[in-house]
């Protein structure tokens, strides 16, 4: 996109961040109104958690043809379209009066999610320079996405507590409405296509069906049964598109993802820790939310409340993430962040016994929440250095990709933990088993947390130069 001037840059940035949190907050917003839907739409335990889902295997899979879109069609375009999707999606869901509407209106809910995640991650990237401005852009990017994930919950409860499961979808409408406003007002019309490059429609379609298949048989394996035969043929399914895809990548001109971001060291660690990230900090906000329900009787609103102290936490630790970062480096900073994160997980699960008071929590929640905003951060600015602008869609769509990855495995894991020894059991016992096993999940998280600080170690310390990307034969690069 063209350069933009220093105020121009101030009024776009509250806006992506405000995209961003859009999207994050949908991660979360439904999971306190999920028993709610189930009475109303005639879902059993057993299909609930579809509806978390649809939302999922629908992001998963379009994540990376959403970095290349924006690369390609131009990041407003991809954004625009995103928030539409988005808001289309979530007004289906609120109008749902039964189970398969819903669910397609979770599908369009998690497709919108997936163009908007890379294409304001590459706005960000393009629009500020690497360095202190982009670590500060991000940081606020970054922030709004993590507290999205915690105000979720929060809002989820209070919607449902005050109007009802259709709100947390309703509320989505104005908000995607007024981001697509600003959007028009605020970000600079596309320029033309670059001449000679490729959509890598093949390529895109075989990633987007293996990923697809792939997060649908991790989410849907503990409720279907491993060796079931739709989890079975979805996985066999995935070995096969994904092996394609690889295939289609390395004979292509012009490949969905670049040989030369494969190279990138920061861009493959950050996206490796990207998946860890959400296997492990993901995660700790639904088994809180189960002990907080289902160990300690929190209602709807009583869920969402007790969410405001990591809420507060993320949202100081992402905005302080920045200029920790600009001062002390990306790999000092995220490794001392996963270890206070590591910490802080260890005290949460050994104060999560069946009858503990909210107050023995609160070290736990603040030390993890500390970790997850700055490391949420952290990984997103890892993940554009070094990156072409160019290039930065698709380097987004990568991280955002493992992202979701990450997010299904860590749950599809850790839910088998959590449930190891409650089967059979009720009332007492089952409340009392039900908290050992989420303590050990989250004693599991603190120990991938701390992996994931393993990984942060082979960040390069001190990247001072952007990798132009060279231009494949025949492509004219517009301006940036």
């Amino acid at each position: 996109m063209p350069q933009t001037d220093t105020g121009a840059r101030r009024a776009i940035l509250p806006l992506l961040a405000f995209a961003m949190l859009i999207v994050s907050l949908d991660q979360y917003i439904v999971v306190v109104a999920l028993p709610e839907i189930g009475r109303a739409l005639g879902y059993s335990a057993q299909t609930l958690q579809a509806v978390i889902s649809a939302y999922a295997v629908a992001s998963a899979g379009f994540l990376l043809l959403g970095g290349r879109a924006s690369d390609l069609l131009g990041r407003r375009r991809v954004l625009v379209t995103g928030l539409v999707l988005y808001g289309a999606g979530s007004l289906i869901g609120g109008v749902a009066t039964g189970p398969g509407v819903l669910l397609v209106g979770r599908a369009v809910q998690g497709l919108g999610g997936a163009l908007v995640f890379p294409a304001t991650l590459a706005l960000i990237n393009t629009t500020f320079p690497e360095g202190p401005p982009r670590n500060r852009a991000v940081a606020v990017w970054g922030g709004t996405g993590a507290a999205g994930l915690v105000i979720g919950v929060l809002l989820g409860g209070v919607l449902t507590q005050a109007f009802g499961w259709e709100a947390v979808f309703f509320v989505n409408v104005p908000l995607a409405a007024l981001a697509l406003v600003l959007t028009f007002v605020l970000v600079p019309a596309d320029g033309e296509r670059e001449h000679g490059r490729r959509f890598d429609l093949p390529g895109a379609l075989t990633a987007a069906l293996g990923i697809t298949l792939l997060v649908f048989a991790l989410v849907q394996g503990p409720n279907l049964g491993w060796i079931s035969p739709g989890v079975i043929v979805s996985a066999v399914g995935a070995v096969l598109a994904l092996t394609g895809f690889v295939v289609l990548e390395r004979r292509g001109g012009d490949p969905l993802v670049p040989p030369r971001l494969l190279a990138n060291r920061n861009l493959v660690t950050a996206s490796a820790m990207a998946f860890m990230f959400w296997a492990t900090f993901g995660s700790v906000l639904y088994f809180l939310t189960l002990y907080f329900q289902d160990v300690r009787g929190y209602d709807a609103l009583g869920t969402g409340v007790a969410f405001l102290i990591p809420t507060a936490v993320v949202v100081a630790g992402s905005t302080f993430a920045g200029r920790v970062a600009t001062r002390w480096g990306l790999r000092p900073t995220l490794v001392a962040a996963l270890a206070v994160g590591a910490v802080g997980a260890v005290a949460l699960g050994l104060a999560m016994s069946p009858d503990a008071a909210y107050a023995s929590l609160i070290p736990g929640l603040v030390l993890t929440s500390v970790g997850d905003g700055i490391a949420f951060t952290m990984i997103f600015i890892a993940a554009g250095t070094g990156v072409a602008d160019r290039e930065q869609g698709v380097a987004s769509g990568i991280a955002s990709t493992s992202t979701s990855i990450g997010a299904a495995v860590g749950l599809a894991l850790l839910v088998l933990v959590a449930a190891a020894g409650t089967e059979g059991l009720a009332g007492e016992s089952l409340r009392v088993e039900t908290a050992a096993g989420l303590r050990t999940a989250v004693f599991a998280i603190a120990a991938g947390i701390g992996a994931t600080a393993l990984l942060a170690l082979n960040l390069r310390p001190d990247p001072r130069t952007r990798a132009e990307a060279p231009c494949p034969r025949g492509v004219t690069v517009r301006a940036d």
